[in-house]
């Protein structure tokens, strides 16, 4: 266990070890302590949080265990969403523990960093572990992510993701092949993947407009610059003045007199009715001549993009 640590109430810790602090064992199990794992708890006054979650699985194990899978999600901030339940990776067999609530695992061989004070999976590592219980466009979602926010390089995604085994290996290698790099946010990942899984050609990411004098106008999300289409997320939700809006329609508008055509897509276009998003793309890109551009969408999105009736 936690040899060298000293005994700190407010962090999770096995019951026994408030024993063996010399606390009686009629304050241990008052209401003093909260459980939050069986043999696990910790001082009641301490909020709860995904991290105090993480480390109480982790205080069931030695020292050189880690967060792995949705629990180093969860530390890293990951964007997606995962299932409940802790994991923990071991680098010995013997090491893992069965304790309801958190699946162990035995890596002998992992890279391990530190953040937020517990020591987790290294992102490219991570990955390939959400795999398992991550569908294909959110796997995407987080491979763009760690690209844009923390410096992974999509190579060290894909060869990560190269020698990986069973089915979770082969999601992960399909999903590196689609990570890209600059993506902003998760729903224009997400936007981009129902696109592209319409066998609509891949737009470039995040290309920069310019001006008559040079200058750069603005990013969009999405973009086929050889028949000058836009494609944009937009959220309002993420617009904290009135006047960052308004100059974001302004903006689009001087594009409009350049001839490029901006199509905007809200979140319901992507979780309510995404056939109407494949529709309305596919559409225009007709309209414009795109060339590869397939004469009907793929129904390949639909598994991945279900929809739901608006209320």
């Amino acid at each position: 266990m936690h040899r060298n640590r000293p005994f700190d109430r407010r962090q999770p810790f096995p019951r026994f070890r408030a024993l063996q602090a010399g606390l009686p064992r009629s304050v241990v199990d008052s209401p003093a302590f909260r459980r939050l794992l069986h043999g696990v708890i910790v001082d009641a006054d301490v909020p709860d949080s995904a991290l105090l979650r993480v480390k109480a699985a982790l205080a069931c194990f030695f020292d050189d265990a880690h967060a792995s899978h949705a629990s180093a999600a969860r530390v890293w901030g990951v964007p997606v969403k995962t299932r409940p339940g802790e994991h923990v990776s071991v680098p010995e067999d013997g090491q893992r523990l069965r304790r309801a609530g958190v699946t162990s695992h035995h890596r002998p061989d992992a890279a391990v960093v530190v953040r937020r004070g517990v020591r987790v999976s290294v992102l490219t590592d991570l990955f390939v572990e959400l795999a398992e219980e991550l569908a294909l466009v959110e796997l995407v979602v987080a491979g763009d992510w760690m690209v844009r926010r923390h410096g992974v390089r999509v190579a060290d995604l894909r060869r990560a993701a190269r020698d990986a085994p069973g089915r979770a290996g082969a999601l992960a290698r399909r999903a590196a092949s689609h990570v890209r790099a600059r993506v902003d946010s998760p729903m224009e990942s997400r936007l981009r993947m129902l696109l592209v899984l319409a066998g609509i050609p891949e737009p470039r990411v995040n290309m920069s407009v310019h001006d008559v004098d040079g200058q750069p106008v603005r990013r969009f999300d999405l973009s086929w610059p050889e028949v000058r289409v836009i494609v944009e997320y937009d959220g309002r939700h993420h617009v904290e003045r009135i006047e960052q809006w308004e100059s974001d329609l302004a903006r689009r508008e001087e594009i409009d007199d350049e001839g490029w055509r901006i199509l905007v897509v809200v979140a319901s276009g992507v979780y309510v009715d995404p056939g109407r998003t494949v529709e309305r793309v596919h559409g225009l890109l007709r309209a414009r001549g795109l060339e590869g551009l397939p004469e009907r969408p793929s129904p390949d999105w639909r598994p991945h993009f279900p929809g739901r009736e608006a209320a």
